[in-house]
């Protein structure tokens, strides 16, 4: 049996929304088709497969038609990428011009990406292009050329296969119409006024753990972190960071939230409480996660989802960062 064959519609925004302009553009773009999913700060995905037969158009027509009510309504300018999955959508809207839209038809994926540079594809950050452009592995085209065995003895099994699928052009996952939460917070009151550096590190570092169980059990991930510090006199200092990509490893909230720490040089600050929130939340399977070349990474990543599974069975104190051990 043939499976319908998928378009997928990927829309940047020359301007970023407010959060109301937002909810009203997703608004817009559900009268086109349900299945939009948000990308925050400033594009929307579409599945316009089921929406081709009701409005008789082509898949570049109607996303011309999008374009245009998103001007007519909100005077936003857009580019777009049209493709069979999300991950060549996207790119497509990368390589796109102002107002332009680029379709990558059925059959030329492949020959679309293969001259393509490898850092267009997701997750190929400036480590792992080093370490193929020592090889002279340049671009897409001559990932899906290497055999097998050579690529995964550069940069290891798993994101051998990883960048090998996308290399392909593969992507199987689905335009989700999810609202995610706007944020997520944990805060510490202390019971005393606190002078203590390391007791600052600890109440900081528990909260970055705490917030990333809560992200994995929400199936979240965050693209900011935000410090706030409330002092003995009740006057506050607030901190704000991205995320180099958007996460829920806790060790990487962990170092985020302790560089904002480290950065407001505290010093004998009396401290009275902590409050770390996580916004710019995302449903975990939109996230492409950077390759690593360190085996250490997977490692981490295995031994923080067994901890899940402990806490999840014997209680959220079955499993501690031994930075917290008593």
């Amino acid at each position: 049996m043939s499976t319908r064959q998928r378009h997928i519609a990927h829309l940047h925004l020359h301007a970023v929304p407010n959060e109301e302009q937002y909810a009203q553009i997703i608004e817009l773009m559900s009268g086109i088709t349900p299945h939009v999913q948000a990308v925050p700060p400033d594009a929307f995905q579409l599945d316009l497969t089921s929406a081709l037969r009701y409005f008789d158009l082509s898949p570049y027509d109607l996303v011309q038609t999008v374009l245009l009510r998103l001007k007519a309504h909100h005077g936003i300018d857009g580019s777009a990428g049209l493709a069979g999955n999300r991950m060549l959508a996207a790119m497509a809207a990368d390589a796109s011009g102002p107002g332009e839209t680029t379709w990558v038809r059925e059959g030329q994926a492949a020959a679309w990406l293969y001259p393509r540079p490898v850092t267009a594809l997701p997750g190929v950050g400036r480590v792992t292009a080093d370490t193929l452009g020592r090889y002279g592995l340049h671009t897409i085209g001559q990932i899906t050329d290497l055999p097998a065995a050579t690529l995964q003895r550069l940069l290891g099994t798993g994101s051998a296969r990883l960048l090998a699928e996308r290399a392909r052009g593969h992507d199987p996952r689905p335009v989700t119409p999810s609202e995610p939460a706007a944020q997520l917070a944990a805060d510490l009151v202390l019971d005393r006024d606190c002078l203590d550096p390391d007791r600052h590190h600890r109440a900081v570092l528990g909260l970055a753990d705490r917030i990333g169980q809560r992200l994995r059990g929400d199936g979240l991930i965050a693209g900011r972190l935000t410090l706030t510090v409330r002092y003995a006199d009740r006057s506050s200092t607030t901190r704000t960071c991205a995320l180099p990509e958007p996460t829920a490893h806790s060790p990487a909230l962990a170092a985020a939230a302790l560089g904002l720490l480290n950065g407001l040089g505290l010093q004998r600050a009396r401290v009275r409480a902590f409050v770390v929130r996580a916004d710019g939340l995302l449903p975990a399977e939109l996230a492409h996660r950077q390759l690593s070349l360190d085996p250490g990474a997977d490692r981490a990543r295995a031994v923080e989802s067994a901890a899940d599974r402990a806490r999840r069975r014997f209680g959220p104190q079955a499993v501690r960062p031994a930075a917290l051990a008593d």
